[in-house]
């Protein structure tokens, strides 16, 4: 059992490895269980019940059953995550390979985890995991654009999912660093290639013709 304490606010104990999520007042600052939506008990949501969600605006995803409610994203975010799209794109939608899919665009790796991940990549060998709507299963590649409300969840929850349900590739983009470690599923679980920045390229596996520095992701440090 993992406890994860934050300063000045709630923790919650959670399973190996799964981070737990910590309540705020006011502007959400970290992923936090949206209580207050009406639905069935946390530990019970499903994707069943999430596609009936109001469209709010807000970012909600699902891990083990519980709904929880993502911070917003900042203009920095939304610069790497677009920065990620348009190179993967470039490597793997132009040529034809697979497909490159940014959020909000569901996937549903089990029926009690639903995540939107920020980017990710599904090659045409599974192209058949593709719906209108949504993925079902694993992505080939998955990326997570972590802010400091979302670090530990992305490196631990999110980790453990993308590792037990069959995540080929697992890139964790730190934005406060500017750093990206990449992650590869050896085995039914996964190892490390690293820690890389500045002009180091991203060594993808699944990718491996990809041609990218990490600097190239992030805007230019003040």
């Amino acid at each position: 059992m993992l406890i994860l304490l934050i300063e000045g606010m709630a923790s919650f104990p959670c399973a190996k490895g799964r981070a737990d999520m910590a309540t705020t007042s006011g502007e959400v600052q970290v992923v936090t269980p949206a209580d207050w939506v009406p639905g069935p008990g946390q530990g019970d949501w499903t994707y069943g019940q999430f596609v009936d969600l109001p469209d709010d605006g807000m970012r909600y995803e699902i891990a083990n059953g519980v709904l929880l409610l993502a911070p917003s994203s900042t203009g920095a975010h939304q610069y790497t995550v677009g920065e990620v799209y348009f190179h993967l794109r470039s490597h793997v939608k132009l040529p034809g390979l697979g497909v490159v899919i940014r959020t909000p665009f569901v996937v549903e790796l089990t029926s009690k985890d639903v995540f939107q991940p920020d980017v990710f990549v599904v090659m045409n060998a599974h192209s058949d995991r593709v719906q209108e709507k949504k993925v079902i299963g694993a992505p080939d590649l998955v990326v997570e654009v972590a802010s400091p409300g979302t670090v530990a969840f992305d490196r631990l929850t999110k980790y453990d999912t993308y590792e037990d349900t069959g995540v080929t590739e697992f890139w964790f983009i730190n934005l406060d660093r500017h750093t990206v470690e990449v992650f590869v599923l050896e085995d039914g679980i996964y190892h490390s290639l690293g820690v890389f920045q500045g002009e180091q390229k991203v060594p993808s596996r699944l990718i491996s013709w990809l041609s990218v520095r990490v600097e190239q992701f992030f805007l230019l440090r003040e």
